[in-house]
């Protein structure tokens, strides 16, 4: 068959170049009339002259394609027009499937390259790409690329492009919301996702996505360390761009969801990426402008909190004129999205939600300050305000101590730009990951090495002396109040059977005593040293500011619940100063938090409980100022019995009159002053023996405090080795002495007492099991606790009758110096009696001593007059005489 559009194509092309017949195909010419017909070709010959000047056009002068000629090309041509009928192929076909389509052009492809490549003309891939299957050729990545967007199968999903840390100059914000880069952000993710494998070669997130399917929820918690030793581009993008970024992991992520769970989508219409252990953790007061919409991490204590609310996530609109429904709209954070005109009817409203078609989501709103133990010394504490959407809401409730990792932004806030005068934002965390710091405290914090160090000092057997001198040691003497926070501060074991009753194992001590005897700066070092403390006075605290209260939020004018210091002590410890100036009502508060650790509320319509498991220490005065010796506890303090039985341990703290006491006190605050001085030298930084009679090391307050929250943390002791029988008979004598004495009456809680002091001791000692020597502490605690608040005529008595557990694992040597303490003020007192003044010396017999020591079961005395404590005291030994002489 001839070919006739080469022909047609020939037919104009003539010898010249300006006339029309010798123009290119469909150059323009003067128009013709409709209808009119074009001369045919009469011959062969005159159309083989055209097709011989064919060669003749110029290469570089191309051809016009459309033109008023372009009907001569369409003129019949008698000597072109003849058709072979044995070339003509008449038969039907059926239509070629899509696959058989695809095949025959794949084969004609390479036909056409074979003859090509033969012929020398073309460079292989030039025109044709290659018909091999490789993935790797780029048009072949961008087709499939392509499909993968439309929706292809999981199979044919592969990277978009190469280089994606190549922003190619655009902002990362502005990069990751492109298609490409997109795409390739989604895929790397779903890869990561399918493909990560922990050390045993265990699928990681196979787990997890089969954890969260179980427990119905919608969280895919995924470590950054992770995804960082994985996908370094993806962890670089995502704190600069967490929005855009956490929209594209969420969505990878329900699609892998949906592909191992495909009805999943009916319990969960979204699943949420939450970012845990982001590496850089930022303090409330460090947030500036340069973390603005990056993701961070921070932490603190939530104060308060508003109640779930359901926010509006995609909103519907009816039309109340035409009833059509418009929408959806996207609900952002900062303001409402409203419809501006009806595309129906042309109305411009007002329109109503549509409450039925109208997607909601949990919406709820906290405020973290800073830990009360992280804040510089004068600072307030500064607080900031988070969001908490979906399933994050209801995490955490006032008093928890939290991290929280979330998006820094800033939302307009116009009551700000009124009171400022100029346009300032509000900052606000919407936050994407809550994680609970209350029940690990900070034992994360700890190293091996210190581990090591805390386990190799626990083996000491003068630990539980060392760390007694290593409480509050800018404080002369009071072993008694220090032994006493001491084991506040470790604790007992709280139990809680059935979770039905709850028994607290935090210990309450009161400090009540003279002026001037350093109760606060107890507290004081306390607070330095607990790893959670709250500081608070009575009379600048008041009943709520203790417990709880609620308050209208500023900005949403909801009812929300603040937190007060019992509340943010938490697994921590309350100090409280004046406890003797707070009014009754608000010392009335706090019982419920001192034994059943918790808060209830029932105020403005919100009914709840906090918890408040925290160890008060409390501080207070004696009334009048002085402690009267002559009267009980009751009567010198002004508290009530049922806030006394409240607390574990009374310690009574007497300013008494003692010439060599006093003297060694003002000596040792005298050094104190010198030591501490900026511009000490070595010479003032030597201590006397005097300041340490007993060479004990003491333990640095670092270490100290890392002790503690080890122990508080490793160390549950168990009970089952306790004398049961001894208790139950100190007991009962208990509860005779104060019935017979009237003194601060003795009640369950006192064996209660006992027992957390046991665990304490033992904690203290980092055993696993209380023993003997645990419990006889704990009774020499109690017992000098009760004896100490009698009245001062049978508190001698007392002392004997319980002299046994008073006087038990007492170095001997203190035992003597407190006896003769005794008979040298006997003699000073005859001696002022008779002679109206004290000699510049006290002279106590031998025998007068080793009677007394007899009667508390000591026989030698020799160690004791040869020890650097008798020397230290100033007492000095005249074996010849048997005299013991003390200078004043």
């Amino acid at each position: 068959m001839a070919d006739r559009s080469s022909e047609m194509d020939q037919s104009s092309v003539g010898d010249g170049a300006t006339s029309p017949s010798n123009r290119p195909p469909f150059a323009s010419s003067p128009a013709r009339g409709e209808g009119e017909d074009l001369p045919p070709f009469q011959d062969e010959s005159e159309a083989d002259a055209l097709l011989g000047n064919i060669g003749e056009v110029e290469e570089g002068e191309g051809e016009e394609l459309f033109g008023d000629a372009m009907e001569r090309d369409y003129r019949p041509i008698p000597a072109l027009d003849i058709y072979d009928a044995n070339e003509l192929d008449d038969d039907e076909y059926e239509a070629l499937s899509p696959s058989a389509r695809a095949e025959v052009d794949r084969m004609l492809r390479k036909r056409d390259r074979e003859e090509a490549l033969g012929k020398g003309r073309m460079r292989p891939g030039l025109l044709y790409e290659s018909d091999e299957e490789d993935d790797e050729t780029p048009t072949r990545r961008r087709r499939m690329a392509e499909r993968a967007a439309e929706g292809g199968d999981d199979e044919d999903m592969i990277e978009s492009i190469e280089n994606l840390e190549d922003t190619k100059g655009h902002p990362v914000k502005e990069w990751v919301v492109m298609q490409a880069p997109r795409l390739e952000i989604f895929n790397r993710f779903k890869n990561f996702l399918r493909t990560t494998v922990d050390a045993k070669g265990n699928n990681v997130f196979k787990e997890k996505v089969k954890q969260m399917v179980e427990d119905n929820k919608e969280s895919l918690i995924v470590d950054y360390n992770l995804l960082a030793s994985s996908q370094e581009v993806l962890a670089f993008f995502l704190p600069e761009a967490p929005t855009e970024m956490l929209q594209i992991f969420d969505e990878a992520a329900k699609d892998v969801v949906l592909s191992m769970y495909p009805k999943y989508e009916n319990i969960a219409k979204e699943i949420h990426v939450r970012i845990a252990e982001l590496p850089l953790i930022e303090d409330i007061r460090a947030l500036r402008q340069l973390h603005l919409n990056q993701l961070i991490r921070t932490s603190g204590v939530v104060t308060s909190c508003t109640t779930i609310l359901p926010q509006l996530r995609y909103v519907k609109y009816d039309c109340p004129k035409c009833g059509y429904v418009l929408g959806p709209y996207f609900q952002n954070q900062n303001q409402e999205v409203k419809p501006g005109a009806c595309p129906e009817c042309q109305s411009y409203g007002p329109f109503e939600i549509n409450m039925e078609q109208t997607v909601y989501q949990n919406y709820q709103r906290i405020s973290i300050q800073e830990s009360p133990g992280k804040i510089a010394a004068g600072r307030l504490p500064r607080s900031k305000d988070a969001v908490l959407l979906a399933d994050l809401v209801d995490m955490c409730h006032p008093g928890d101590e939290i991290e929280i990792t979330g998006i820094y932004s800033n939302s307009y806030d116009g009551s700000l730009n009124t009171k400022n005068g100029f346009p300032v934002f509000a900052t606000i965390i919407m936050a994407n990951y809550i994680e609970k710091n209350d029940d690990k405290l900070a034992v994360s914090s700890l190293t091996d090495e210190d581990v090591r160090t805390i386990v190799a000092l626990s083996k000491d057997e003068r630990i539980t002396e060392r760390i007694i001198h290593s409480i509050a040691p800018s404080i002369y003497g009071h072993e008694y109040i220090k032994y006493a926070i001491a084991l506040a501060m470790f604790g007992g074991v709280s139990k809680n059977p059935g979770g039905k009753h709850k028994l607290r194992g935090d210990i309450n001590i009161l400090v009540c005593g003279d002026p001037g005897t350093a109760k606060s700066q107890f507290l004081k070092y306390v607070e330095k040293t607990a790893h959670r403390a709250v500081f608070t006075t009575g009379q600048g605290a008041s009943a709520v500011g203790l417990t709880a209260y609620v308050q209208k939020h500023p900005v949403t004018r909801e009812w929300t619940l603040e937190a007060g210091a019992l509340v943010l002590a938490d697994k921590g410890v309350c100090l409280i100063d004046e406890f003797d100036k707070m009014n009754d009502a608000d010392r009335t508060s706090i019982h419920e938090a001192m034994e059943q650790q918790s808060i209830s509320i029932s105020k403005a319509g919100i009914i709840t409980s906090l918890q408040a498991r925290c160890c008060v220490i409390a501080a207070a005065n004696p009334i009048g100022g002085r402690y009267d010796p002559s009267l009980t506890f009751a009567d010198n303090v002004d508290l009530s019995e049922p806030i006394l039985s409240r607390f574990d341990v009374l310690c009574v703290v007497k300013d008494q009159v003692d010439p060599l006491n006093d003297e060694m006190l003002a000596r040792f605050v005298v050094r104190s002053h010198r030591r501490h001085h900026p511009a000490a030298g070595d010479e003032d930084l030597e201590s006397p023996p005097e300041v340490n009679p007993s060479n004990i090391e003491k333990i640095p307050q670092e270490l100290l405090k890392k002790y503690i929250i080890y122990a508080r943390e490793k160390v549950e002791p168990k009970l089952h080795q306790m004398d049961q029988d001894k208790v139950a008979k100190l007991y009962s004598d208990l509860r005779r002495e104060s019935m017979a004495t009237g003194s601060i009456p003795i009640t369950v809680r006192h064996i209660e007492s006992m027992i957390r002091l046991a665990e304490a001791n033992a904690r203290m000692n980092l055993r696993s099991h209380v023993n003997d020597d645990d419990v006889n502490t704990a009774i020499r605690i109690i017992l000098d606790s009760f004896v100490e608040t009698q009245k001062f005529s049978i508190m001698r008595a007392m002392k004997r009758s319980f002299s046994r557990y008073l006087n038990y694992k007492k170095d001997n040597n203190e035992l003597l110096l407190f006896i003769l303490r005794q008979l040298v003020s006997d003699y000073n007192r005859f001696q002022r009696n008779r002679y109206g003044d004290v000699q510049e010396y006290a002279q106590v017999q031998e025998k007068e001593l080793s009677e007394k020591a007899r009667a508390i079961n000591i026989h030698n005395l020799s160690s004791f007059f040869q020890s650097e404590l008798f020397k230290s005291n100033r007492f000095s030994y005249d074996a010849k005489k048997k005299i013991i002489t003390q200078m004043v």
